[in-house]
C-alpha cells in the first residue's frame, strides 16, 4: 500500500467465530486508513471489492459528514414527520425547514431579539395569524413569560 495517501492495508476478512460466521459467511473487505488532519486510524468492514480502496477510505470517512448534518437537523429544525416518503417530498421538507430557520435566524439578529431561537418559533406559531408586527409580538411575549417567572403567587380565580 502507498502510506502516503493514508492507506495502510486492503485485506480480505472471513469471520471464524461460531455465531458471526453463521451470521455472515462470506468474506469482507478491511481497509485500514489513516486521517492525517485528526492523526487517527480509522479501520472500516465493507462487502464491496469493487470499489478501489481509498475511494472506500474516503467514502466512509465523508460519510460523517452527512450524520453531522442529520444531527443538526434533528437538533434544530422543527421536523417530527415527513409528510410523504418521495425523495423529492423529504427534501422539499427539509428544505423549507432549513429556509425558515435562517428566516428566523435573520429577524432575530436584524431586530436585536434577545430571546432564543426556540422561543421565537413558539410565539410565531401561535400568533401566525393575528394582525400584529413581529416585534411587537415577540417582546410582548418575552415580557409577559419574565413577569410570570418573577411572580410566584398562585391565583385562585384566573
Amino acid at each position: 500500500m502507498d502510506k502516503a495517501t493514508g492507506l495502510l492495508c486492503d485485506q480480505s476478512v472471513l469471520l471464524t467465530s461460531f455465531y458471526q460466521s453463521k451470521d455472515y459467511p462470506n468474506k469482507l473487505r478491511r481497509v485500514k486508513y489513516h486521517d492525517k488532519a485528526t492523526d487517527r486510524t480509522l479501520v472500516f468492514l465493507t462487502n464491496n471489492f469493487t470499489l478501489p480502496a481509498m475511494t472506500i477510505a474516503e467514502l466512509y470517512r465523508c460519510r460523517w459528514q452527512v450524520e453531522l448534518f442529520f444531527r443538526w437537523v434533528k437538533q434544530n429544525l422543527r421536523i417530527k414527520t415527513f409528510y410523504g416518503t418521495s425523495e423529492n417530498a423529504v427534501k422539499a421538507q427539509i428544505w423549507i425547514a432549513v429556509s425558515v430557520y435562517v428566516l428566523v435566524d435573520l429577524m432575530k439578529k436584524r431586530l436585536k431579539i434577545e430571546a432564543s431561537l426556540y422561543i421565537i418559533l413558539q410565539v410565531l406559531s401561535v400568533t401566525i395569524f393575528e394582525r400584529m408586527p413581529l416585534l411587537q409580538a415577540l417582546t410582548a411575549s418575552v415580557n409577559r413569560s419574565e413577569t410570570d417567572e418573577n411572580n410566584n403567587q398562585l391565583f385562585l380565580f384566573s
